[in-house]
């Protein structure tokens, strides 16, 4: 049986524990309160914007609109999307799952060839993916430290321009989209080529008026709507992250109060046992001096 000071000592140390996660649970709900605002607020927007994006593509051919072309798959970047921090549950390796699935089961040929290209957002997905067999563009893998639709942006223009220079023949996105603060759904979506009409939304209409004409209006429409998009996922990954933070600190807290109430029980038992020694010490001398 443990003696008294090593059981004093964990419980000082679980102590001191729970009440890091205890602060690390008020800090993620108050990082989540702004994010979650942030995602409110864009979600409307953004996708009426990508319903409008599908059916503006769909109505136009390819000459006019490269972002829609599809062509034989030799060369895809994924965007990947994690957090820059631990502690947050699954959230970051359900990325890493769902983007060595999405290789697997998508991309296998390409990847062999060395055809399939790693774009890591946030140090978790930058650290993963560079010590492992990926081909990794490191340029944008600090940028929640800074996020902003300007820095989105730039991630964004990287992916379009790579695409139509056809040095990629697809972009895709894996991130975790926010549900609520205890569910978290992982999505992959294929960012380029514009997925059409069909294959997208069927109720989205084509019949549309362009004011100050056709050629003017797509040549902003579509590189903002990307834009848009990825911004978005963005928003979406940043707001499941601290909802996934907060309920990971949540239940490392809830444990640490049970580990607590065992810790005590035994501490309570191995200084009654001590105390009992005691006794019959004390007894077993008085009988010999007697």
């Amino acid at each position: 049986m443990a003696n008294l000071k090593e059981v004093k000592t964990r419980i000082s140390s679980v102590q001191s524990t729970q009440q890091i996660t205890k602060a690390m649970k008020m800090v993620a709900a108050a990082k989540l309160r702004r994010a979650q605002d942030r995602i409110i607020q864009m979600r409307p927007y953004a996708q009426k914007l990508e319903g409008i994006l599908v059916g503006v593509s769909a109505s136009l051919d390819i000459e006019e609109n490269v972002f829609s072309e599809e062509r034989e798959i030799n060369s895809v970047l994924i965007i990947a999307v994690t957090s820059d921090r631990g502690l947050c549950g699954p959230f970051n390796a359900n990325v890493y799952k769902s983007t060595n699935a999405l290789i697997a089961d998508k991309y296998a040929g390409q990847f062999k060839e060395g055809g399939v290209t790693i774009m890591p957002i946030g140090k978790k997905a930058l650290d993963y993916f560079t010590k492992r067999d990926f081909k990794v563009e490191k340029k944008f893998g600090e940028l929640f430290a800074r996020l902003s639709f300007n820095e989105a942006m730039k991630v964004a223009e990287f992916a379009m321009n790579g695409f139509e220079e056809k040095e990629f023949d697809a972009v895709e996105i894996v991130y975790n989209e926010f549900k609520n603060v205890a569910t978290q759904i992982m999505c992959t979506d294929q960012f380029l080529p514009i997925v059409s009409a069909e294959e997208g939304n069927t109720s989205v209409s084509n019949d549309y008026i362009y004011q100050p004409n056709q050629e003017a209006l797509v040549e902003h429409l579509i590189p903002t709507s990307l834009k848009i998009k990825l911004y978005k996922a963005l928003l979406e990954s940043n707001a499941s992250e601290h909802g996934a933070r907060m309920t990971a600190m949540d239940k490392a807290t809830d444990n640490a109060g049970d580990l607590l109430k065992e810790l005590k029980l035994k501490y309570n038992q191995t200084r009654q046992a001590a105390i009992t020694n005691e006794i019959l010490e004390i007894v077993a001398g008085a009988e010999a001096l007697g």
